[in-house]
């Protein structure tokens, strides 16, 4: 009697534990296309570009450009400025982006890809900059390269580079300008005087903190 009695009971526990993984199933979010970007959404650019002015920023070789046109993947995604200045698009084929700034590269592709998209909705943004750097050595805390994205002097440099270490001479800086050689004396600067030593930097200067 007690076995015939428990057949009831457990199918019913079945019943309820089936439906209840059917329902625990039905709210899961599918894993199909988890994670993925909406169908007009364009690639990804780097998270943190550079902070530049699209309408004064002059491309150079080297540069890491990242165009984006609107619902239109197979021309979205970055594009690395060749030696001979010219970016490859896809259809329009080579397009001069040295010398130009992102705002004026963006308008000249959407001209270009007008001829093969209606209204086409482009934007260039810099990704990284690899043609514009000046270079710290020496006793600062934080040698190498450093992006030239605005106007920077080499007082504003040195700042950049997290300032000085314990035995830094900081009354015999060199800026290394190709055969040129251009003194600095941070004491006097810092106090005011001989302010015409604070230059600005040009790509390709070497800031030397002996």
């Amino acid at each position: 009697m007690v076995r015939s009695a428990l057949v009831p009971v457990l199918t019913i526990l079945c019943v309820l534990w089936a439906a209840a993984l059917a329902n625990a199933q039905n709210q899961q979010p599918s894993s199909l296309g988890k994670n993925q970007p909406p169908a007009d959404t364009p690639g990804k650019p780097d998270l943190n570009p550079p902070s530049i002015d699209p309408r004064t920023y002059s491309i150079g070789t080297g540069d890491i450009l990242f165009v984006r046109v609107w619902r239109e993947m197979d021309f979205t995604g970055p594009y690395t400025v060749r030696p001979d200045g010219k970016i490859t698009i896809p259809l329009v084929g080579d397009v001069q982006a040295a010398g130009l700034t992102p705002e004026r590269l963006g308008e000249q592709l959407k001209q270009a890809l007008g001829d093969y998209i209606n209204s086409p909705d482009v934007s260039v943004s810099l990704q990284q900059v690899n043609s514009k750097k000046y270079f710290i050595m020496g006793e600062v805390q934080k040698t190498g390269s450093f992006p030239l994205l605005i106007p920077t002097t080499v007082l504003e440099a040195l700042v950049n580079a997290g300032g000085f270490r314990d035995f830094a001479k900081k009354s015999s800086i060199v800026i290394i300008r190709g055969s040129q050689r251009f003194k600095f004396n941070y004491n006097q600067v810092y106090k005011g005087k001989n302010r015409e030593q604070n230059i600005l930097l040009e790509p390709g200067d070497q800031i030397v903190v002996p």
